[in-house]
């Protein structure tokens, strides 16, 4: 199910941002001037708030002053370590910090009960995910994560999470993204209702194809799983939002709707690979259309 677009109005709407890194200066002032249109509107954010929790208080603080509902989503680096972290700061430890953090700020996480929407445009349920990545979204010519790794490490293109991102008690990444993923399928199972279909959020794309336009195919395989490629026409969906990529645009799959919503870092907005946040989800912008 994918929803109708509405023309611009002046009523309650719900936006949608990701990859506001306000430890950079520069996005923090972004970030300040982000006002609602109504006190009704409602925000999403959809992970890489920035790296340590004191600044993602901060940040989410904030919106959560501004706009009516605030619903955010882990990205990979609201996940990263510092050496000096003690173990209650490390791998699934650290997100449960983050998601009490959330909670005393009246922000919904993806361990909370999904919100409705039930302004213009809806209803809809939000449905904020916490699925990771697991080395699937494979470089071209590469069948194995142990290839895949070698040709990204040989190109000089690695994400940092091979450094900072914990797992722990997981064994792997792989391993603690096998655990969201079932988690978050069971939970959509149980609330899918097509009178209310979902706005998909997660930090990383829930379908491969996202990534192909992005410059240095190396990095794709941290970008997200297959597992979740067809959550969004398995389950009824009005939009998919993610963040990650830093190629904010509106794209089409199987009829459904996906939103790329990032801010991005300030050399990525020199280069022209931006557009206004945060993004009108529903009702859909004439962009959406």
């Amino acid at each position: 199910m994918t929803s109708t677009p509405l023309p611009a109005a002046d009523g309650p709407a719900l936006y949608a941002v990701s990859d506001v890194h306000t430890a950079i200066p520069a996005n923090f002032a972004i970030v300040e001037g982000v006002r609602p249109r109504t006190d009704a509107d409602w925000l999403i954010v959809a992970g890489d708030v920035a790296e340590r929790p004191d600044d993602i208080a901060k940040t989410l603080g904030l919106f959560a002053d501004r706009f009516a509902k605030v619903v955010w989503t882990p990205g990979n680096h609201e996940l990263w370590t510092a050496k000096d972290d003690g173990p209650e700061l490390r791998g699934d430890a650290r997100y449960r910090h983050l998601v009490e953090l959330c909670r005393d700020l009246g922000v919904a996480t993806p361990e909370d009960p999904y919100p409705v929407w039930s302004g213009p445009g809806g209803p809809v349920t939000i449905a904020p995910l916490f699925v990771l990545y697991d080395y699937t979204f494979l470089p071209p010519g590469t069948t194995t994560r142990e290839e895949a790794l070698e040709v990204a490490y040989k190109a000089g293109v690695v994400c940092t999470d091979e450094f900072t991102l914990d797992p722990a008690p997981f064994p792997s990444r792989q391993a603690w993204c096998a655990e969201r993923v079932a988690y978050s399928e069971a939970r959509l199972a149980d609330a899918a209702d097509p009178a209310a279909p979902f706005v998909l959020v997660n930090h990383f794309p829930t379908v491969r194809t996202p990534t192909d336009v992005m410059w240095y195919p190396e990095f794709a395989q941290w970008c997200g799983t297959v597992r979740t490629a067809d959550w969004h026409t398995r389950f009824p969906t009005a939009a998919v939002v993610y963040g990650h990529l830093h190629i904010p645009r509106t794209t089409w799959y199987d009829g459904v709707r996906f939103e790329e919503v990032s801010l991005g870092y300030p050399r990525e907005r020199r280069n022209g690979l931006r557009r206004p946040i945060p993004r009108r989800i529903i009702p859909a912008e004439e962009g959406g259309k």
